[in-house]
């Protein structure tokens, strides 16, 4: 379990990374910001989730300029299209087919910063998720249940959309949308943290 030894604010509202902060045993106060996360035009995903993590940031700092800020942003994306969450059922079961048999990527940047001293650490870390060959009777029931509405990619790995993930190359905290092996080294690094 790990200590806060100085204010954290996380800028995300995420239930998934809320959840991750808590069970590391931190306190922490959420201030999530309503910022446009439109891409741009020919915007690549690693650049496109390096430029929100910056912005979610930078705004929350700019607020709270003696507190440590941590701000992430998660795409899924294959090839260089990103595959945001999906608008409705028939959506979600679209993107989980485009998704079938293949080898997709999921980027997490993440930054930790203070205005006060000056800091912003950022770093994104990529997982390599390969898809199992399932049939549109699965994806639609999947579907069906609600999991993959607010999901990047459609599925939320940390559910039961687990069924459809063949094989996993990297971090898999990354994919449910917080590295948290490369987000405590950087919380040491700092001193924002110690272990109780």
């Amino acid at each position: 379990m790990l200590t806060a030894r100085e204010n954290i604010i996380l800028a995300s509202a995420s239930p998934r990374r809320h959840a991750y902060l808590k069970e590391l045993g931190l306190d922490f106060k959420v201030y999530a910001t309503d910022i446009d996360e439109t891409p741009k035009y020919r915007e690549v995903p690693l650049d496109y989730a390096a430029r929100m993590v910056r912005e979610k940031g930078e705004a929350v700092m700019e607020k709270y300029p003696e507190s440590w800020v941590i701000a992430a942003d998660t795409v899924v994306f294959l090839q260089k299209n990103i595959l945001g969450k999906p608008q409705s059922r028939e959506n979600a079961v679209r993107t989980l087919m485009l998704l079938r048999g293949r080898e997709h990527q999921v980027a997490t940047a993440f930054g930790v910063g203070c205005v006060s001293k000056n800091i912003f650490h950022e770093e994104t870390v990529v997982t390599r998720v390969k898809f199992s060959f399932f049939s549109e009777e699965t994806a639609r029931a999947y579907a069906a249940t609600g999991e993959p509405t607010d999901k990047a990619g459609a599925y939320g790995i940390q559910g039961m959309g687990a069924i459809f993930v063949e094989e996993l190359q990297g971090s898999c905290s990354n994919v449910v949308g917080l590295p948290l092996c490369q987000l405590i080294e950087a919380l040491y690094k700092y001193g924002i943290v110690e272990t109780q």
